[in-house]
């Protein structure tokens, strides 16, 4: 069972996160859990801004490969990983960081930036070509923020796995749009 917590090197079961603490210290953290949740969700939220209005109308007519999923599968996937992010860097957080803390908030920022500017880039502006390039650099900060968290939280680490694991098919959807489309 994958170990959800801040509290040993790989963590102990999310039920008992808030153990042997004040009631404060337990309330505090589910503040920050639900904060960082929220926030990261908010990106997605935000992205969607540009998604939506061209579901119906550029993307509908783009040529997609046969195994491009259905459109409401996306929304489902997307919420996920947004709390499945906000998650692994709250178990991060929790973690005594020091010096580590700042690097490891940029890179996290860095790719929240870069996932948001993907759906302004291939929804917002129609540029599927520039957003493969995009989504590239995106993959990498991914892969880069797993490494680093691993140092600090193995369960956080292995909560990034299905992110980088779905910008990875997103990516050859989106190099399928660009081949299928010229």
């Amino acid at each position: 069972m994958l170990n959800l917590s801040a509290g040993n090197a790989d963590g102990i079961f999310i039920g008992n996160l808030f153990k042997r603490q004040s009631k404060k210290a337990s309330v505090n953290k589910v503040i920050k859990l639900l904060a960082l949740i929220l926030i990261c969700e908010g990106v997605g939220f935000l992205g969607t801004i540009f998604t939506i209005p061209s579901i119906p109308t550029w993307y509908a007519a783009l040529n997609k490969a046969p195994f491009n999923p259905p459109n409401f599968l996306f929304g489902l996937v997307w919420t996920t990983l947004y709390f499945l992010m906000g998650v692994a860097l709250f178990l991060v957080l929790g973690k005594k960081l020091k010096k580590q803390r700042n690097p490891l908030l940029i890179l996290f920022s860095v790719q929240l930036l870069l996932n948001f500017l993907w759906s302004v880039i291939f929804f917002g502006w129609h540029l599927p070509a520039v957003a493969l390039l995009e989504i590239c650099l995106l993959w990498i900060s991914i892969a880069l923020l797993i490494i680093d968290f691993w140092k600090f939280s193995k369960s956080a680490a292995i909560l990034l796995f299905p992110y980088l694991a779905w910008v990875s098919f997103a990516a050859l959807l989106n190099l399928s749009i660009v081949l299928l489309n010229p």
